[in-house]
């Protein structure tokens, strides 16, 4: 008996149909059966699903004589079921990777509950994927399984068959089934959840439900849409012949009324001749099925003036009211950007005057990443040109949710507010790693320097002239109108320089100092390390990997470069995993794999202190490989794709011919690189310090204090010099744990 039986209706659906069985066959969980119903489909889905079967037992191939609908072909995928869960699908949808060991994992933890509700992500033709936005409904706090009763919000969620798992022991005593036409979900969903003993959740999207641009009966206009009153027929039925499940009956009405309203408002759906009818019979339903009593709060006065002229059959009146509400919402979107427009105006008219107001020489504005937190090279130079320098007053340009990242003695500017506006009009020095606005005009006496935030080995600047793919704007000549407000440029190696200068020309005075960022490698002391472990997590004496992947420019989408789950299992208990996902798929879609020893610290502030804690890193052309040679601590390259990075950003110099430690090109590679310990082995040391004294010149802990001496206090003179590679002590790492031998009697010391 498996585990799950996975029932895939199709018809159709050739062009997605290998795609979902895959998702289904390619679970890291294998314990299943995949029932493939072939619901006499003309195109090749019958000859997709019987190819699938022969080569794969778990497969099972049901073919139709007649097209039946999505409800008769999932009772036969159902006939045929024997695993303790069932678990549906559609033929044009995907479950997402790990999907049935979350489950699995899930329903172990919850006691085997009759029903499991789980979330599930929009994947749009355009290749957006956007999570269901009740997704915090899922949330696992409280108890683990419970009734309907509990958790009543449950009932607004998509009622659909496919975001939920059901004991199949349970699906036979209730006796449920499908009926046919549209919407044949509701008869099935609003029984199978009102009438379960325990219910759980789990907080993970398992299923990546298409929308079609063409083809889906969702979209489609037709008179079957008109089913969706025999399908509530069919709910209030069930609900009358079970008397227990009758005080369910005003939150079902309200959902039925919604779900009316919806289908209504829908162009694409009802045809022209047929919505005097649909309304017509909306109203028959909602006056039969109506329950005394008031409408919920939850209900907006809006909404109940729908659903009671619904109910009425008030159709005209009805149609009044969304042109009114249309027309409203119009109205409010126009005042919303006249106002916008207005107060945009006003801040250009007061950074104007600002401007002729004299600067400020104690005023110091720092920024990083996009108005992001308290990071980077600005960070470590705010912080050395306090200690060096009281007498200056510091402001970090931030969004909001990062103002906590800031030390109390800087101040927050929120980006477009009048105090961001006003600083940059006044403040006599201004430092970032990326770019200010674009309409900042820099005033005779401001000092602008740009620090970067990396050492590129991917083409930057004016080399990607060649690769539009590649850059995110072809205005280059905005590009070097704003390398003309640099005063200086930081650069962490003479590579750097050289770089930058050819690809970014313009007047500014390079620094070659090293990366502040980089200072704390040099100052962390062994407490620290330790101290930072336990924070992360890092169980003592555990071996922590930090695998920080760079972006894709060649994909839209969050590539997915390692099977944790794999990894992990392979690698053995020693191992902990530290994974940072890269800021330009900050807000990506996406679950993160559940593992007691992966930790994802995508969020956390400080990339520099995660390389402290770690013990080795695992990159592929992230520049952080630059900065973590400085630790001298292994780092191993996951070149799985190295020849489509090539030719999407281009790079300049080939990473594979002097790499920084050991370099795999398959995940195979990578997991005997580690077990076999050639990740920390002698000739992994010796790449690693051939790569630290060509990149690594400059970082010896006291680059802050060489930029803060020479821009901010006027010292001609890089001091303090620079400390000799082979006189530098970096940080120590954790020590592994150890085993004190111990005596017991009559045994010997081991």
């Amino acid at each position: 008996m498996p585990r799950f039986s996975v029932i895939v209706p199709a018809y159709k659906v050739q062009a997605y149909l290998q795609e979902s069985l895959d998702s289904v066959l390619s679970q890291s969980f294998p314990d299943l059966e995949l029932i493939a119903v072939d619901d006499a489909s003309p195109d090749a889905c019958g000859a997709i699903i019987d190819e699938y079967a022969a080569r794969d037992p778990r497969v099972t191939a049901v073919h139709l004589a007649h097209n039946l609908g999505l409800g008769p072909a999932r009772n036969a995928g159902l006939a045929r079921a024997t695993g303790d869960y069932l678990v549906f699908l559609d033929g044009d949808d995907t479950l997402a990777p790990g999907a049935l060991q979350a489950l699995t994992d899930r329903l172990k933890d919850t006691g085997s509950p009759d029903v499991l509700v789980y979330d599930y992500a929009r994947t749009f033709w355009t290749g957006e994927l956007v999570r269901n936005r009740l997704a915090h409904r899922l949330s696992e706090e409280g108890p683990a399984s419970f009734r309907l009763a509990d958790r009543p919000a449950l009932l607004g969620m998509l009622m659909v068959v496919w975001n939920k798992a059901y004991r199949r022991e349970y699906v036979e005593r209730e006796g449920l089934r499908f009926p046919p036409g549209l919407y044949e979900d509701t008869p099935w969903t609003y029984p199978a959840l009102l009438a379960a003993e325990s219910i759980a959740v789990l907080d993970r999207v398992c299923v990546h439900y298409r929308q079609r641009r063409t083809g889906s009966i969702l979209t489609t206009t037709t008179r079957r849409h008109l089913d969706v009153f025999d399908q509530y027929d069919r709910v209030f039925g069930h609900l009358a012949s079970r008397p227990e499940l009758e005080r369910w009956r005003p939150a079902v009405h309200r959902r039925m009324a919604e779900h009316f309203c919806a289908l209504y408002a829908d162009p694409r759906r009802l045809p022209r001749a047929c919505r005097a009818e649909f309304f017509r019979r909306a109203a028959t339903l909602l006056r039969r099925y109506r329950s005394a009593g008031s409408p919920p709060p939850s209900l907006t006065r809006t909404d109940r003036i729908r659903h009671l002229l619904m109910r009425l059959g008030a159709r005209r009146t009805y149609g009044t009211l969304s042109v009114l509400r249309s027309a409203a919402l119009a109205a409010g979107r126009a005042g919303v950007a006249l106002g916008r427009g207005l107060r945009e105006s006003a801040l250009r008219l007061h950074y104007r005057c600002q401007r002729l107001l004299p600067l400020r020489p104690e005023l110091a504005v720092f920024s990083a990443y996009w108005h992001g937190g308290y990071a980077c090279n600005p960070a470590a130079i705010e912080a050395k040109l306090r200690e060096l320098a009281p007498r200056m007053r510091t402001a970090w340009i931030c969004d909001p949710r990062h103002a906590a990242t800031l030390p109390a003695q800087t101040a927050a500017l929120r980006p477009g507010s009048a105090a961001y506006w006003t600083a940059l009009a006044r403040a006599t020095y201004l430092t970032t790693n990326v770019n200010f606005e674009r309409a900042l005009v820099k005033r005779p006496g401001q000092v602008l320097l740009q620090t970067q935030h990396g050492t590129p080995l991917k083409r930057v600047g004016l080399d990607l002239q060649d690769r539009p793919a590649a850059t995110p704007t072809t205005d280059f000549a905005g590009l070097l109108r704003g390398a003309d407000q640099w005063d200086y440029l930081l650069s962490a190696n003479r590579h750097s320089t050289l770089v930058w200068e050819r690809a970014v020309p313009s007047s500014y005075t390079t620094l070659e100092y090293g990366y502040p960022r980089n200072d704390a490698f040099h100052r962390a002391t062994l407490d620290d390390v330790v101290a930072l472990r336990e924070r992360l997590g890092i169980p003592p004496g555990s071996t922590a990997v930090l695998y920080a992947p760079t972006h894709r420019d060649y994909r839209r989408s969050r590539p997915e470069h390692l099977d944790f789950e794999r990894l992990l299992r392979d690698l053995g208990p020693r191992f902990t995993i530290l994974a940072r996902t890269h800021l330009t798929y900050a807000d990506a879609p996406g679950e993160p794999v559940r593992h007691a020893r992966l930790v994802d610290v995508s969020a956390y502030p400080s990339v520099e202190e995660l390389c402290l804690a770690s013990d080795a890193l695992v990159t592929d052309y992230s520049s952080l490989m630059f900065d973590y040679a400085a630790l001298d601590r292994p780092i191993v390259i996951h070149a799985d794709d190295w020849e489509a990075y090539e030719a999407a950003r281009g790079t300049y110099f080939d990473l594979r011919t002097c790499p920084p430690g050991a370099i795999a090109r398959t995940e195979d590679e990578l997991v005997d690189i580690f077990t076999t310990g050639h990740w920390q082995g002698s000739r992994s040391a010796q790449l690693r310090a051939a790569f630290r004294s060509r990149f690594c010149s400059y970082d010896d802990g006291h680059a802050a204090e060489r930029v803060v001496r020479r821009v901010f206090l006027n010292d001609p003179e890089p001091t303090p010099p620079v400390i000799p590679l082979a006189e530098r002590t970096p940080a120590p790492t954790a020590p592994p744990l150890t085993r004190e031998p111990t005596l017991t009697a009559g045994l010997r010391p081991w």
